[in-house]
């Protein structure tokens, strides 16, 4: 198995990380409403990490977003790129996550990551990021707040509430499920936050976490796994 290298001339202290992050954000595109829900394809993100080894291994699947099939999977492992700093987690995993996306042969379509886009200390995250790295639409859903306040939404599939800073609404908190624990949504690049909190509904028929994670994340513990298989 190879296993990818940190990308020469990658930041790696938290002030060099910093200044990316600020430079790439002024490219974020967020007046464009995004492809409709349930149209085209969507592909699912997700890592996992064995800190002790210093790998990463990332999972890119592509379903179809009507049916929600999975059209075609792909997975990465690499070194772990940064130091866990909080705000910075991006550059921990993004060289392999985007190994991962490009061994794909369908068109990704829209980028759901499993964590934040605008709902992010420096509205910056991992799915702002990619979206600007690869020019796709890209939308964060994450299983927490962070560091954001909300009032709890409706019971019912579908209700949302705001997910503040301050009394900035960097996101919402979506009810996937009846009397169920809500997901934070947030843009990330090409989408507003609208189209973002329909896709994450319509990507969660039966359970609280979209389909797209919960694909992405069995496929990036199992390349974990055989990757530890191979490495003494």
């Amino acid at each position: 198995m190879t296993i990818i290298d940190i990308p020469a001339g990658w930041p790696a202290d938290e002030a060099t990380a910093r200044a990316v992050q600020r430079e790439l954000r002024e490219r974020l595109v967020l007046d464009e409403p995004g492809p409709p829900a349930g149209t085209g394809h969507v592909t699912g993100l997700d890592v996992a990490y064995d800190d002790e080894r210093d790998l990463v291994a990332a999972a890119a699947v592509v379903l179809d977003a009507r049916t929600l099939d999975v059209v075609e999977e792909a997975t990465a492992v690499g070194r772990v790129s940064f130091p866990y700093v909080p705000g910075l987690l991006a550059f921990r995993e993004i060289p392999t996550v985007l190994a991962a996306l490009h061994s794909l042969t369908a068109a990704p379509g829209l980028l759901v990551c499993d964590g934040y886009g605008r709902a992010h200390p420096r509205r910056f995250g991992l799915a702002s990021h990619l979206g600007v790295l690869t020019g796709l639409p890209s939308i964060g859903v994450a299983k927490n707040p962070f560091t954001f306040t909300y009032d709890q939404p409706g019971p019912a599939r579908g209700d949302v509430s705001a997910l503040l800073s301050d009394d900035e609404e960097v996101g919402r908190a979506l009810r996937t499920q009846e009397d169920v624990k809500p997901v934070f949504v947030s843009v990330g690049h090409r989408v507003s936050l609208e189209t973002a909190c329909a896709h994450a509904l319509h990507l969660a028929p039966r359970y609280r976490i979209p389909e797209t994670t919960r694909h992405a994340d069995s496929l990036c513990r199992r390349a974990l796994k055989t990757a530890l298989g191979t490495v003494v």
